[in-house]
């Protein structure tokens, strides 16, 4: 039975007690997937930055709580990480004219020399990206990697009102804020999740940077939280840091954990740098495995329609377009009708399914790639069953198949038709299904949850 669980889906759900920082978040998820920790060094190795990028997984106990820190850089030099909640470098991700130092470690930083401090030159968002891109890191980690930094640099181009490919992160804390990502889209990668969110604490006060006193929480995390339930805690500092709030958005579609009756497994612990007094600084995560799915009881949630019409735009340009947004993170679905309008004139009706948090990228997504001028979008209600990607060999080829459990436990599995699309005529094409096929349902069948190396959990669509 215990094989068996493994074939359900995991719902991670981030408790933000103290906030939440990429080092936070990466040292919770190691807290409660230890088995992790080997993959998350090699990601960070393969990005060839040198001694600054050793990182480490510590054991802390605030006296309250017990987890783990994740530390990046050599023992002992002076840290990138200077935010005043244990938060992961917010001044040194990503601020292409402030958000350098704050006050307690700039001091410490003038003390470096003058060489050492040269290196910490700027970054520009899309030096960071090639970085990405051009290390051989798995196209997963690097999907993930690139998508949390562009929902940064996207901020941050909206903060300073410039185009987003001029957006210029600061260096110093730059190599931290590279790992923790790195480190981050690893773990999202091998985890497999749902992923959900309670509210979070904005913070409060003053951060001193070169360029004067700046409010928190900072301009871009504000700009990241857009439609996340916040709270006012009483307790000061920063406590969402962009690259927190960055990860937040990427990840999370919703803010409760899902109905649906769950088993709890396991949970994890990520503790920040600094002490905020009288609050263990720390995300705590719990991970739960769904049980058997009841199509009355499944978890209900909200999804964004998206629609216009297109009747001046190329079919096969359109097409290209439709493709590209079907691309977007957050994109569930496009589909396309066909229609009579006025004057007899053909058109294309264009849907769209998005995650709601990811409705405005969707939008210019849309603007970009299509000739429309207008669209209309509104919320529908939705549930769906949970499905799995699994891959399998057939005669040496590699054949991902979709399987579903349905509410009476029985399995159905549909072979992926790319992946078959190019073998023989039909009869052939047909076989191959088919034995793939069968060979998911048999495994899933008796429980076998390792059917392909390549297995993966896809979202709700």
């Amino acid at each position: 039975m215990a094989e068996k669980d493994n074939c359900r889906r995991l719902c991670v759900h981030l408790d933000p007690l103290g906030g939440i920082a990429g080092d936070m978040f990466v040292a919770a998820l190691l807290d409660a997937f230890p088995e992790f920790e080997d993959t998350v060094r090699d990601s960070i190795d393969q990005l060839s930055l040198g001694p600054d990028a050793e990182c480490r997984l510590e054991l802390h106990n605030d006296g309250t709580l017990v987890g783990h820190r994740f530390i990046v850089g050599v023992p002992g030099a002076l840290s990138h990480r200077h935010e005043p909640a244990g938060a992961d470098g917010h001044a040194g991700e990503i601020h292409e004219q402030n958000l350098a130092e704050f006050s307690e470690l700039r001091g410490r930083r003038d003390q470096a020399s003058p060489e050492s401090r040269h290196d910490h030159a700027h970054r520009r968002w899309q030096d960071i990206r090639e970085l990405l891109q051009n290390a051989p890191l798995s196209d997963a980690v690097k999907q993930h990697a690139v998508s949390i930094f562009q929902l940064l640099a996207q901020a941050e181009a909206r903060v300073h009102g410039v185009a987003e490919e001029e957006v210029t992160f600061h260096e110093i804390g730059a190599v931290d804020t590279i790992c923790d990502i790195v480190a981050a889209s690893a773990l999202i990668a091998s985890v497999h999740a749902d992923w959900s969110v309670a509210p979070l604490p904005l913070g409060q006060g003053r951060v001193r940077s070169e360029h004067g006193l700046l409010p928190v929480p900072a301009p871009a995390t504000v700009l990241l939280l857009e439609g996340f339930e916040t709270i006012q805690d009483g307790f000061s500092g920063e406590r969402v840091t962009p690259t927190g709030a960055a990860i937040v958005r990427y990840l999370c579609n919703r803010q409760v954990m899902p109905s649906l009756p769950r088993a709890l497994e396991r949970s994890g612990i990520g503790f920040g740098t600094r002490r905020i007094a009288g609050l263990s600084n720390c995300v705590r995560v719990l991970v739960s495995r769904e049980q058997a799915q009841s199509a009355s009881r499944l978890p209900h949630r909200e999804l964004t329609v998206i629609e216009f019409d297109i009747d001046d735009q190329a079919p096969e340009d359109l097409s290209i377009g439709l493709d590209r947004i079907r691309a977007q993170e957050g994109v569930h679905d496009v589909v396309q009708f066909s229609g009579i309008g006025k004057k007899g004139r053909s058109f294309a009706h264009i849907r769209i399914l998005a995650a709601p948090v990811m409705l405005e990228r969707a939008i210019e997504a849309c603007f970009a790639e299509t000739t429309t001028i207008g669209l209309r979008y509104y919320t529908v209600n939705a549930k769906a069953l949970a499905r799995s990607i699994d891959s399998v060999e057939v005669d040496g080829r590699r054949i991902r198949v979709k399987s579903v459990e349905r509410p009476n436990g029985q399995w159905t599995a549909k072979a992926e038709i790319d992946d078959v699309a190019r073998e023989g005529n039909r009869s052939e094409r047909t076989r191959l299904r088919s034995h793939a096929e069968n060979m998911v349902l048999s495994r899933r069948k008796t429980g076998d949850a390792q059917i392909g190396q390549d297995e993966e959990r896809v979202r709700d669509d």
